[in-house]
């Protein structure tokens, strides 16, 4: 069997033959980006993921981590070492603002690294990936002198942070929590309550944690609109005493083990105020989103490591004999990659895995567009787009990342489904992107109610429009994914016209059908980007440029898109036109057996 192999050349083939990122002048950070710089963080980064992260990926599972009797936590053993090995490497400061002390470089160059280390070890990456986000968060809505204190030290990967966001009694309905937050007179606040589910509560890579708190001031309002956002670090810069912040536990979890989820109790601790009060929960949505990008490539992650290894399984076990010519015919038994089911799970993983490659290495241009393009009209155009995909990738994503990862393990036979295989784990760590960062059901109510509906679907078309004139333009030798795409374009239109007119009669029938409508979105936005690789594959092979062989598995990956996935919009558009009536039929009490 073979270890983890980050996909360099694919991910070289997307950003600099299809994005062409090393040619774009603007955003002005795009300047740094040259094709040695592209094929350097593709390989060397790669390198680094797959002979420091990778090897822990198995103890992190077997060890997970320890909560000591003094409260103390430490990670699975390599964990710290490795740690400082990528603060040491500065992988980790790439995206990261030049005047905090990172890199500055486009976040689509950072999103390859994301993905190397959710395949190579997704319980580490679970530490180092919150950091973007937070430091995003912190910038925009810290003080100057919380700003000089904090981020540098965050930039750098001194200090490690953490979102807290969810209670035992409210999960996604952040409206419901109870955490409190009281002044105090030297501006600071006093932070009380407990939080739950918390990622890298606690753990010994680092010296000191950021944590970013969700709390209620007195008199706060209800609901979500009384919620405010603080800073509470584990130890105090200042004095270095320990912050009125302890774990009650780690939680003991299907996956992720080498991922430190704690609860969190804190007990006056010291906190300091981002933004304005009551008005946290658009201060916490900047990370938020982030995670939520990121979630989606965690997807991917799972995806690409469990390919790889059912791919070479595949070629290696000898089982049954095929229907066709055989290979050798006086062969006992013909490798497993000769029987069509075999070969129809890696189609279906492979077709998912490089398109959806694309679409999330596409949107994270979008996301730099959106921050960096000096055209206002530019910047709002991309934001919109970043802003109606990410549901999408978020959800999207994960689902299709756990499902390809249940499939690679059935590529295995009984054999994926033994511990030492190593199939079982990446499923079990597979299972919880669709839960955290908002169910993936809360995303595709986000995508339908205020990403389609919001707007009455103006953005929904604008992309759906995008997609159709490049299916115009595709030419006759793209037919056989242009044509299948272009209708299942026709079938989007339909399901975003009956999911508004749904919404207006009855918002139930809006949210029945939300998640075949993010499904719906997920399937033509990785059929975009097929049919986008399969022209540049086309243009070279016609040109003489590239490796055949390369270009025409990108070729025959794309028809087999077209014709096993696009079909499937047909019965979504049906499935958002439903709407809920049927799922609303029975009473509440009829769901429980007699």
């Amino acid at each position: 069997m073979t270890d983890y192999s980050p996909p360099a050349r694919d991910v070289i083939f997307v950003l600099k033959d299809l994005l062409r990122v090393h040619e774009r002048s603007e955003p002005a950070n795009y300047e740094m980006v040259d094709e040695d710089l592209i094929e350097t963080i593709a390989h060397e980064a790669g390198k680094f993921c797959a002979q420091v992260v990778a090897p822990l990926n198995r103890n992190a599972d077997e060890q997970g981590c320890t909560r000591h009797a003094d409260g103390s936590v430490t990670t699975p053993d390599g964990f710290k070492q490795a740690y400082d090995e990528w603060v040491e490497s500065g992988w980790g400061t790439l995206p990261q603002p030049e005047e905090f002390g990172g890199q500055g470089m486009p976040h689509a160059l950072f999103t390859v690294i994301e993905e190397y280390l959710n395949s190579a070890c997704a319980g580490f990456m679970m530490y180092p990936g919150i950091l973007p986000g937070a430091v995003a968060t912190v910038m925009s809505s810290a003080s100057e002198d919380l700003k000089q204190t904090y981020l540098p030290k965050m930039v750098s990967g001194e200090w490690l942070a953490t979102m807290a966001l969810t209670e035992g009694h409210a999960g996604t309905d952040l409206g419901l929590m109870k955490t409190t937050a009281t002044k105090r007179g030297n501006g600071a606040y006093s932070i009380s309550g407990e939080k739950i589910f918390i990622s890298g509560g606690d753990h010994d890579l680092t010296d000191n944690i950021v944590h970013l708190v969700l709390a209620r001031v007195p008199d706060a309002p209800a609901g979500s609109r009384g919620i405010s956002l603080f800073l509470v670090p584990k130890i105090m810069p200042d004095s270095g005493e320990k912050n009125g912040v302890s774990v009650g536990s780690i939680e003991h979890k299907m996956g992720l083990h080498g991922s430190a989820t704690c609860v969190l109790n804190f007990d006056e601790a010291t906190g300091f105020l981002l933004g304005e009060e009551n008005g946290g929960l658009a201060a916490m949505f900047i990370m938020m989103n982030a995670a939520r990008l990121a979630v989606g490539v965690q997807g991917l992650g799972h995806a690409e490591h469990a390919y790889q290894k059912a791919a070479a399984y595949a070629l290696e076990r000898k089982q049954g004999r095929a229907m066709g010519d055989r290979p050798d015919p006086s062969a006992a038994a013909d490798s497993l990659i000769v029987h069509p089911d075999v070969r129809r799970m890696l189609m279906d993983a492979r077709a998912f895995i490089e398109g959806f490659r694309a679409l999330v290495l596409w949107t994270s241009v979008q996301i730099d567009v959106s921050h960096g393009a000096q055209s206002r009209e530019e910047r709002k155009k991309a934001d919109g787009l970043v802003s109606f995909l990410t549901p999408v990738i978020k959800a999207f994503g994960s689902d299709r990342g756990f499902e390809v990862a249940v499939n690679m393990q059935q590529v295995f036979g009984g054999h994926g489904y033994v511990t030492e295989w190593g199939m079982e784990q990446i499923v079990r760590d597979a299972r919880i992107p669709m839960i955290y960062e908002g169910a993936n059901g809360v995303q595709a109510l986000d995508l339908a109610g205020r990403k389609t509906a919001k707007d009455g679907g103006a953005v929904a078309q604008a992309f759906f429009s995008m997609i159709a004139s490049e299916c115009e333009e595709a030419g006759e030798a793209l037919a056989f994914i242009a044509d299948p795409l272009g209708k299942a374009v026709h079938h989007g239109e339909a399901a975003a016209k009956a999911l508004l007119e749904n919404g207006a009669q009855d918002p139930n029938d809006m949210a029945g059908g939300a998640y075949a409508w993010m499904q719906l979105v997920g399937t033509l936005a990785i059929g975009w980007q097929w049919l986008r690789l399969a022209k540049l594959a086309q243009d070279q092979l016609d040109a003489g440029e590239g490796d055949p062989a390369f270009l025409s598995a990108k070729l025959a990956t794309a028809r087999f898109y077209a014709e096993q996935q696009l079909p499937l919009c047909t019965t979504l558009r049906h499935r958002v036109k439903a709407g809920a009536g049927a799922m609303m039929a029975l009473e509440a009490e009829q769901f429980l057996r007699s």
